[in-house]
């Protein structure tokens, strides 16, 4: 099997089928074409492929007053300037105007690594869920994100889309199909859930339930790539099931998948929770390895959450 490419790689290719498919699609970069592996769309489509500098805001208002004359645009930069410095752009020119942007943010959370602190957003997920009928996702690998890429372009109104770039990985096989807003069960199980989003946390919660299986423990996963809508149903499917749950996520514990979760519980179906994430943290540089250690992100630190949450269960 060769190397899997990267998922910037993954999602130019889907741009570049898509756009074959309808010419509604175009793209804006905000002079990040390399960094977000675009270079190959605007070289097959340089009349659909707009830079527009590093001015982000710009950017949304354009893509904004390119989906008004019924083009499909996905707009593209940095996690903390597509979510913090387009903002009220977004909000307002796009989504308020119920229009059609597909707002997308590369290298979220500990993933911008080098880049270090004021590239490193924790919190952009919190920002783009308070945006009303807006739907936020973040694929956990390449083949979700082939699948929810073109979901995104099926759906009619704006999404936000968090974005891994370098490296790449296969959990699902390839007929694997998805819906936004309907999380996907990767392992079931019967004494507790974790309920992971994204490239980052997906596979540590995997690891995590097979480390709490040596010791008897029957820990299902759930890859919950929209977060919102989230899939309330299939949350209190499994607080009936299991009655207790761990979220990770590679974003402040407040106001992205953690709070989404604890929502779902408290209103539709109690059952114990506890949170893996960035705890009221900024960015810092470290390697991808290092800051999932010192943040905290890691399968032992899911499963000795797992193992926390299940003593209270068991009281």
């Amino acid at each position: 099997m060769g190397k899997i490419q990267d998922m910037r790689a993954t999602y130019n290719d889907t741009l570049i089928e898509l756009a074959a498919e309808d010419e509604r699609i175009v793209i804006l970069e905000a002079d990040l074409m390399n960094a977000s592996g675009t270079v190959p769309f605007k070289e097959k489509y340089p009349e659909r492929a707009f830079d527009m500098g590093v001015a982000e805001a710009n950017m949304a208002g354009t893509a904004a007053g390119l989906s008004s004359v019924g083009k499909i645009p996905f707009a593209a930069s940095f996690t903390p300037f597509a979510s913090r410095k387009a903002y009220d752009q977004f909000f307002i020119s796009a989504n308020y105007a119920h229009l059609n942007v597909k707002l997308v943010g590369t290298d979220p959370g500990i993933t911008a690594t080098y880049n270090g602190g004021t590239h490193m957003s924790f919190e952009d997920g919190g920002l783009m869920r308070n945006i009303p009928k807006l739907t936020v996702f973040e694929p956990c690998d390449n083949i979700s994100l082939r699948k929810l890429v073109r979901k995104a372009a099926e759906h009619q109104g704006c999404t936000y889309m968090r974005l891994h770039r370098k490296g790449g990985q296969e959990l699902y096989r390839g007929d694997a199909e998805f819906e936004l807003g309907k999380g996907m069960v990767l392992r079931d199980g019967d004494d507790i859930t974790l309920v992971a989003t994204g490239f980052v946390m997906v596979p540590e919660a995997i690891k995590a339930a097979e480390e709490l299986e040596k010791e008897g423990i029957s820990a299902a996963v759930i890859d919950m790539h929209t977060v919102k809508p989230i899939d309330r149903k299939l949350i209190a499917e499994y607080a009936r099931k299991t009655g207790a749950f761990v979220t990770c996520e590679n974003h402040q514990v407040v106001n992205f998948l953690g709070s989404a979760v604890a929502e779902v519980l408290a209103e539709d179906h109690p059952a114990l929770l506890g949170r893996i994430g960035i705890q009221d943290e900024f960015g810092q540089v470290g390697t991808l390895d290092y800051l999932k250690q010192d943040y905290g992100l890691t399968a032992a630190d899911i499963a000795a959450k797992a193992r926390e949450v299940l003593k209270k269960k068991n009281k």
